[in-house]
């Protein structure tokens, strides 16, 4: 890419910002394709790593598997991972307290759609490590646990035996699977951390193998299992302020008006 086109990239960095806050997300991924049409999908990666990473959040917020997008696609691992902590302040409260479960199955559809966007094996194990190296990135692929626990508690144990490179074989046919054992293959730190979140009594995959959780997700089990909601607000609770905090540090602290 050129210096020229370098210098564009401030501009086409604020064109990008103010159109996604202003709801403009279409116009913002025309933007987007025009950059790619006459820079190539180095501009565009350029500016989504320069972008507030509340920002992308609230544009990527907008698609899922179901919808193209060039972000989705190109997305630099690290300023996707950064921008998970903000997902959450996007959801409405009632919706956390009355339908965590649609909250949470929304939450998949957007990281599976990010991971999966493209073929590139690589490119999918770098946004899975960089996602899940950090507190609210395993936070939310605990949240996506948590709507599958049993499977969960069958990946764990499958990998302990076999190792996560192995062939794993579950009972169950569920779309979580697969990006629980890719996300086991590409961070087995990330892996554990993720599982701490759901088990917080979760010391090593060894004190998974004798867990039975009840046949009522509402009945208590002597292994604690964090639920959806719960999970939910530990990831809004994560949410960094973004006027107490600098822009690209790791999160330390809370805070509100996240898009002020």
């Amino acid at each position: 890419m050129s210096d020229d086109n370098k210098a564009n990239l401030p501009a086409l960095t604020r064109q990008v910002s103010e159109l996604v806050l202003a709801g403009s997300l279409q116009h913002a991924e025309e933007a987007f394709s025009q950059a790619a049409d006459e820079h190539g999908d180095y501009a565009v990666a350029e500016v989504l790593s320069t972008l507030p990473p509340q920002v992308t959040a609230l544009h990527l917020a907008g698609f899922d598997g179901a919808k193209t997008s060039l972000a989705t696609m190109l997305v630099p691992p690290r300023a996707w991972a950064e921008s998970l902590a903000y997902m959450a302040a996007t959801w409405p409260d009632d919706m956390i307290e009355d339908d965590p479960e649609r909250l949470a199955e929304g939450l998949f559809n957007h990281i599976h759609g990010v991971v999966y966007a493209t073929d590139d094996e690589e490119r999918r194990n770098e946004l899975l490590e960089a996602a899940s190296s950090t507190d609210h990135g395993a936070t939310a692929f605990a949240i996506l646990w948590s709507l599958a626990p049993r499977e969960i508690l069958e990946v764990a144990g499958e990998i302990n035996v076999r190792g996560p490179h192995s062939n794993i074989h579950t009972t169950s046919d569920s779309d979580i699977v697969p990006l629980a054992i890719d996300l086991a293959r590409a961070s087995e730190d990330g892996w554990q951390r993720s599982l701490l979140e759901l088990f917080p009594e979760y010391r090593n995959t060894a004190d998974l193998a004798d867990v039975e959780l009840p046949d009522d997700p509402d009945e208590e089990s002597e292994f604690q299992q964090r639920g959806t909601r719960e999970l939910l607000y530990r990831l809004r609770k994560q949410v960094p302020s973004v006027r107490t905090q600098p822009r690209r540090s790791p999160r330390r602290s809370m805070g509100t008006d996240i898009f002020s």
